[in-house]
C-alpha cells in the first residue's frame, strides 16, 4: 500500500466530516450566507500567502530538480490565486482592499498558517510534504463532490469550478505521486511523523471551514 492510500484510509472519517460541514453543503446548494463566504475568502487569501511560502521552502528542500520545479511552480500558483481573489471574488462580493488589509487572521487561520510555516522550516522534506498535502487533496475531493450537487445558477459556481476542474486535479495527482515516491525512501519513524503531520493539517482544514461558517475570530479576545 502506498503512503497516500494509507494516509487517506486512516483519515477518511475526517475527510467525510469536512465534506459534511454546513459550509460545504450550503456552498453546493447556493444557500451559503454571503457574509460567511466573504469572511472565508478574506481568510483564504491570508492563508494562501503563507501556503505559498511553505511550498517555496518545500522546493528548497526537495530531493531532486523535478521536485524543485514542481513545488516552486505550486508556490507561484498559490500566490497568483491569492492575487486573483482580490481581482475576482473580492471585487465581485464587494470586499475592498482596505477591508481585506484591516482584517486580521482568525484563530483558525493563524493556527493553520503557523503550523505550516513552522513545519516547513523545522521538519525534514517528507514531513513538510505530508503537512502540505491535505490542502491540495481535500480541496480537490471536496470540489469534486460539491460540483456534482451544485444547483443551477449557484452564486458560488466559479469558486466551486476552480477546485473541481481537471487542471487542479492533475496538479494534485502529481503531488500525490511525488509524495508516494518520497515515502518509499523513508524509515518507519519518518513515516509516522508524515502521518501525524497529515492528520494535523487535515484537522486544521476542518477547523478552517468550520471557523468560517461560525465567523469565529478569537473567541472573546477580539477586542482585547
Amino acid at each position: 500500500m502506498s503512503f497516500s492510500q494509507d494516509v487517506w484510509a486512516r483519515n477518511l472519517d475526517l475527510y467525510q466530516a469536512t465534506l459534511n460541514l454546513p459550509f460545504n453543503q450550503e456552498l453546493a446548494q447556493g444557500s451559503l450566507s454571503r457574509e460567511v463566504f466573504c469572511h472565508y475568502v478574506i481568510q483564504d487569501a491570508h492563508y494562501l500567502l503563507a501556503y505559498g511560502r511553505a511550498l517555496a521552502v518545500a522546493a528548497a528542500k526537495a530531493f531532486d530538480a523535478d521536485a524543485v520545479i514542481q513545488f516552486s511552480e505550486a508556490a507561484k500558483v498559490a500566490i497568483v490565486v491569492e492575487r486573483s481573489l482580490h481581482d475576482g471574488f473580492m471585487q465581485d462580493f464587494g470586499i475592498s482592499k482596505v477591508q481585506f488589509e484591516s482584517t486580521p487572521l482568525t484563530l483558525a487561520c493563524h493556527h493553520y498558517t503557523t503550523f505550516l510555516t513552522a513545519t516547513a522550516w523545522r521538519e525534514a522534506y517528507p514531513i513538510v510534504l505530508a503537512a502540505l498535502l491535505p490542502c491540495f487533496w481535500i480541496y480537490a475531493e471536496v470540489g469534486r463532490a460539491i460540483v456534482q450537487k451544485s444547483v443551477v445558477n449557484n452564486p458560488y459556481q466559479a469558486w466551486i469550478d476552480t477546485y473541481a476542474g481537471e487542471e487542479f486535479h492533475t496538479a494534485v495527482s502529481n503531488v500525490i505521486r511525488t509524495i508516494d515516491l518520497v515515502a518509499t525512501r523513508c524509515d518507519a519513524d519518518t513515516l509516522a511523523k508524515m502521518h501525524a503531520a497529515y492528520t494535523m493539517a487535515a484537522k486544521l482544514e476542518w477547523l478552517f471551514w468550520d471557523s468560517a461558517y461560525q465567523q469565529r475570530n478569537w473567541d472573546g479576545l477580539d477586542h482585547v
